[in-house]
């Protein structure tokens, strides 16, 4: 099996492969290299007759075998792609004659996406074998940032840590919509400027100083009046800050700070490891951490459970979602 970057390193050498098999939890990357084989392998004016869209939904194993046994008219090739093929029935058993002996005339792009094929049957072995077997896993949000870091790497940009870990909190593991932004980013900032947290808040609309992250930092540092000021902007855009969001930024942050209680481990590099956060930020967690004692970090991470439990209705008849984030953050500084 290869890796993304591999694959996306032989298309634009335009090695193409007979077979492509690209499965996983993650879209994007499967979106990413079948929009490139569509946009690439073959050049416009070949695409109309030697450019097959089967879905998975509307089609059948036989359309497919069809489909990519057909020989090019006036191309070297011809290229069958099956979106939502997760949705054909007996894929694997069907296809199988196929992946064994494929068309030398024909890239076929299988795009299986929320799941994965056993990658001990033989469909998969054959495909492998003669072809490209992919598996796009989820990226998640402890590896978010520095994937965000290398990704404007890779297009000629820097990001400040600051404003990588802005659009991690806010965005989550969505690669798709992370990258949506970031290509917004990159069209109004110079290739020469890093991408700041004021560069997110006036193009994107998050802002710099009331955001998860912040929010965060102020319960870390016990900054009273800045939680609560941070709160409030949430209560007033519900819509853009969700208690549930808020509820699993913090989760996360304060299981960190119980890490650092409860390793045995205590250098910083250490910590840093186990943490999961880039170098420059552990400081800020050290911090945070000796301003709560082990006892009340058990506590707060039992109570934001509690309280995710109650933003969804569970034990909770009429109180709503900005009464419950105050009660929250006074539990948790109080």
């Amino acid at each position: 099996m290869k890796n993304y970057n591999e694959i996306i390193q032989q298309l634009e050498k335009r090695i193409f492969h007979p077979v492509y098999v690209l499965m996983g939890e993650e879209p994007y990357f499967i979106d990413a290299i079948s929009n490139y084989i569509a946009k690439n392998a073959l050049n416009e004016s070949e695409r109309g007759f030697n450019q097959t869209i089967l879905y998975g939904k509307d089609s059948s194993a036989d359309t497919v075998l069809t489909a990519a046994r057909r020989f090019p008219m006036m191309a070297a090739s011809q290229v069958v792609i099956v979106k939502e093929a997760q949705n054909l029935d007996n894929l694997d058993e069907e296809l199988l004659s196929y992946v064994e002996n494929p068309m030398k005339t024909t890239i076929l792009v299988i795009c299986y996406k929320y799941g994965t094929i056993d990658k001990r049957k033989k469909f998969i072995k054959a495909a492998d074998q003669n072809g490209i077997v992919f598996e796009s896993k989820k990226i998640y949000e402890n590896k978010l940032m520095p994937w965000i870091q290398k990704y404007c790497s890779d297009k000629g940009y820097t990001i400040q840590p600051q404003a990588a870990v802005l659009l991690a909190e806010y965005l989550g593991a969505d690669i798709g919509k992370v990258v949506n932004e970031l290509e917004k980013l990159m069209i109004v900032v110079p290739e020469t400027d890093p991408i700041t947290p004021g560069h997110i808040e006036k193009n994107i609309g998050i802002s710099k100083d009331y955001n998860v992250f912040e929010l965060g930092n102020a319960l870390g540092e016990k900054d009273v009046l800045k939680a609560n000021k941070i709160i409030n902007h949430f209560n007033a855009n519900p819509k853009e800050n969700p208690i549930q969001k808020t509820i699993g930024s913090l989760f996360y942050y304060f299981q960190k700070l119980l890490k650092i209680h409860l390793s045995q481990k205590k250098s910083r590099d250490d910590l840093q490891q186990i943490l999961g956060v880039p170098p420059f930020f552990i400081n800020d967690y050290l911090k945070a951490a000796r301003n709560y004692s082990t006892k009340k970090l058990v506590e707060i991470v039992s109570l934001l459970r509690e309280y995710d439990v109650k933003s969804k209705g569970v034990e909770n008849v009429s109180t709503d979602a900005t009464e419950l984030q105050r009660e929250m953050i006074f539990k948790i500084l109080h």
